[in-house]
């Protein structure tokens, strides 16, 4: 069995894993729904778009349901208070989400132009509003979230949906929304020919000039104006979770702290805007697999970068700091982490292994002529 403090790490490591696999994984999906409205010109060029992701989309929520199912058995204080804090914010997810099994299955079987477009914009709100909001959630996460603990451990969120949807916070949707809506682009862009390749080529380095601008702009406002904040009391990595035995203060400039301890960590930043400027070129170069690629390096810089700076934190808490959720104090048992550990060591090579081989099976261009020959089988 592995000691308690290693695996504390493993599973902050695990979980960012997911998150990373999610966002690349089930992320060009929803870039892909995003753009559907506007790349689409006719009803068939539409439903080329929605023909790209049909047949996968569905098995790449198996990264989304994992991750959450994750965060519950191996984080489980911060799956309480992160739910209840950000209640409606995750309701609103799950209705966006709605959207889309439905739109998939139903868009085309009624030839009508108004039920197939009200279908579109369905798929539009399901690929859209989830990455807005886990960059809101992430945002706020960086601020810190309003939250507290009684003697029970028992969370107390004393925030408001509305508040969440401060100016840094959406700054961050903007920088998710953008690094998705480029991924599912340039995944686009892969996987069609001619007028829709050449808009979601043109709509990839869009996406990518505001990638890069936000995210740089996101980087100076934290560095600036936002504090992070700092453990100053001895932690034992070993110790049984309990979030209220150690002290916490705010501190100007403390999101940096990690880049000058570790400075490799300088890497995920840099990961970010190389992926992201390599993918740009490439998808002018046509060669679209390899930026599709290093779209996917872009994502686990940015997603990196977030939890590189906050380090040992994964939740801190504004209104009474000590509160604030660690690595190290948040986690399940230690017999807990270990049997999870060695489950996902079995299952996690199954799902890359599953998933590579659906994607090797459902290669190939998409065109307009398929969607025609196919159109009673067709989504």
């Amino acid at each position: 069995m592995l000691d308690y403090p290693t695996l504390k790490l493993i599973w902050w490591l695990f979980i960012g894993v997911l998150l990373v696999g999610f966002a690349i994984m089930d992320g060009h999906d929803m870039g892909v729904g995003t753009l559907l409205p506007f790349l689409g010109r006719n009803d068939e060029e539409r439903r080329v778009i929605i023909n790209t992701v049909g047949p996968h989309w569905d098995g790449n929520q198996v990264w989304f349901i994992t991750a959450a199912g994750a965060i519950f058995a191996a984080w489980p204080l911060i799956y309480a208070t992160a739910f209840s804090g950000f209640y409606w914010a995750m309701l609103a997810v799950l209705w966006a989400l709605f959207f889309r099994p439905v739109g998939f299955d139903y868009r085309s079987k009624i030839n009508n132009a108004r039920w197939r477009s009200t279908w579109d914009w369905g798929l539009f709100i399901g690929g859209a509003i989830p990455p807005l909001i886990f960059g809101v959630a992430f945002g706020n996460l960086l601020q810190g979230v309003p939250f507290h603990f009684d003697q029970y451990l028992i969370p107390y969120y004393t925030g408001s949906f509305w508040a969440l949807l401060n100016p840094f916070a959406l700054l961050c949707g903007v920088v998710s929304s953008a690094m998705l809506i480029m991924h599912g682009a340039i995944y686009l862009a892969h996987r069609t020919e001619g007028a829709i390749h050449q808009r979601a080529a043109k709509a990839s380095g869009i996406a990518c000039a505001v990638l890069l601008t936000a995210f740089s702009a996101a980087g100076i406002w934290l560095a600036m104006s936002i504090p992070g904040y700092v453990i100053t009391s001895i932690i034992d990595p070993a110790a049984a979770a309990n979030p209220l035995t150690k002290t916490v203060i705010k501190s100007a400039g403390a999101w940096l702290a990690n880049y000058d301890k570790a400075p490799m960590l300088i890497a995920l930043p840099a990961l970010a805007y190389v992926g992201a400027l390599l993918a740009a070129v490439l998808v002018k170069l046509g060669r679209t697999f390899a930026a599709f690629w290093c779209s996917g390096l872009a994502i686990l810089g940015v997603i990196g970068t977030a939890g590189g700076s906050m380090f040992p934190f994964l939740m801190p808490s504004s209104s009474d700091p000590i509160a604030s959720l660690t690595v190290w104090d948040s986690v399940s048992s230690h017999l807990t982490l270990n049997v999870m550990f060695w489950a996902t060591l079995i299952f996690l090579p199954l799902i890359i292994l599953y998933t590579s081989w659906a994607y090797r099976v459902m290669a190939g261009k998409v065109t307009a002529a398929y969607i025609r020959e196919n159109s009673h089988r067709a989504y």
